[in-house]
């Protein structure tokens, strides 16, 4: 295979010849055994459709669907509708909706575990605490009907009414006592959405801590797991061995996957994470291992991964949709490199290219010749020679 001319930092490119064997087909298999994971899945948009960057999605439901049941078809769980489908960045409440009812239906009829994040996104503009209240009722009732598991996000208007970590215990209490079942709660941090700093009810993030353990403590029965966002293994570690009795840790730290999975004398977290959508079917095979006590080999096959991890998710985090995406189209899972929201282009040439380098490198594209040859076209629109 001919060399690709990668742009480097600073300018310039250097040549860098692709892989040119696929790798191993990672084979399917029923859910994992001994980890609850998910994959948090992205949206595929309708590249044809006429729309502004700042109107509603127009989403490719075919594409979107199909990229489920790929993950669904290696054991691993789907959390809809969460910050990687672009929830707030271009995918409105609207668009979400559809997106929870088309993806529920389509986990029934294969016999997928999904999950599906509950926010208070149909609010314009400033809203009170009863009108928080009321959004994420709407959102519930909604998750409740089409049959999927409730995922209780962090929400901007709640961050923006809260007023103290009453609030938060309150607003959180109403919730749980409705839920029909056992939820997940989001702990979404600040990296991610801006718009959540000081969540819980204080920026220090120790009190806001003993607030978030407070609210699971008053119901534990109503809280199936937590989904910890903080880019802080350390602190994930300790608040897990405070959770009480049968409340799971679900990892959502793209930086400390692996040693959180595997974990330790204490405990481990299962995983809810935005990273597994590109990794999908080489995740499902390390946890596997974790099924048969092989954590070697697990953490042989999830270790090198951690460096296109931090890359797709440096900093500013909240535009690591861009290079999942990207490898999406890249190892052929959608047509084009095309975002809700037109949120393609938030992500140097640069970057991409070195995603690209990276994921080669780990062997995740099925077919090497056509991600070179996609990555090839990209770096000719933006101006690279050939």
């Amino acid at each position: 295979m001919t060399t690709l001319p990668l742009p480097v930092t600073g300018g310039g490119t250097r040549a860098y010849t692709p892989r040119d064997e696929p790798p191993p087909t990672a084979p399917g298999g029923p859910p994992l055994a001994s980890r609850t994971v998910f994959s948090a899945a992205h949206v595929v948009a309708d590249p044809f459709a006429d729309v502004s960057p700042d109107g509603p999605a127009a989403v490719d439901w075919d594409a979107t669907l199909a990229f489920r049941r790929h993950l669904w078809s290696h054991g691993l769980g789907v959390a809809e509708a969460m910050d990687t489908a672009q929830r707030g960045m271009g995918l409105d409440w609207a668009g979400a909706a559809e997106l929870i009812r088309r993806s529920a239906a389509a986990a029934k009829a294969v016999g997928g575990r999904i999950a599906c994040g509950v926010g208070t996104d149909q609010l314009a503009g400033p809203a009170t605490l009863p009108e928080v209240r009321s959004a994420y009722e709407e959102q519930l009732a909604l998750v409740d009907a089409a049959g999927a598991q409730p995922i209780l996000m962090a929400s901007r208007a709640l961050a923006a009414a809260a007023t103290s970590p009453d609030d938060y215990v309150e607003t959180y209490g109403h919730l749980l006592r409705q839920a029909s079942e056992p939820v997940i709660l989001h702990w979404l941090g600040p990296m991610f959405d801006p718009a959540l700093e000081g969540y819980w009810g204080d920026a220090d993030l120790d009190a806001a801590t003993e607030t978030f353990l407070a609210v699971i403590k008053a119901h534990p029965d109503k809280v199936d797991g937590i989904k910890v966002s903080l880019l802080d293994a350390g602190r994930e570690i300790a608040l897990r061995r405070r959770l009480p009795d049968g409340v799971r840790c679900y990892t959502g730290d793209d930086f400390h996957y692996p040693e959180l999975i595997a974990g330790d004398d204490h405990g481990f977290s299962h995983a809810l994470l935005g990273i597994f959508d590109p990794l999908g079917p080489l995740a499902a095979e390390a946890v596997r291992a974790l099924d048969t006590e092989d954590a070697r080999r697990f953490r042989a096959l999830l270790d090198p991964t951690v460096e296109l991890s931090r890359h797709l998710f440096e900093t500013p985090t909240r535009y690591y949709k861009t290079g999942v995406v990207l490898l999406a189209w890249l190892a052929g899972h959608q047509s084009h490199f095309t975002m809700v929201g037109g949120l393609q282009s938030a992500r140097s040439l640069p970057h991409l290219a070195r995603a690209y380098e990276l994921a080669d490198g780990l062997g995740l594209f099925p077919d090497p010749e056509l991600a070179a040859d996609r990555m090839r076209s990209l770096l000719t629109v933006h101006g690279v020679p050939r």
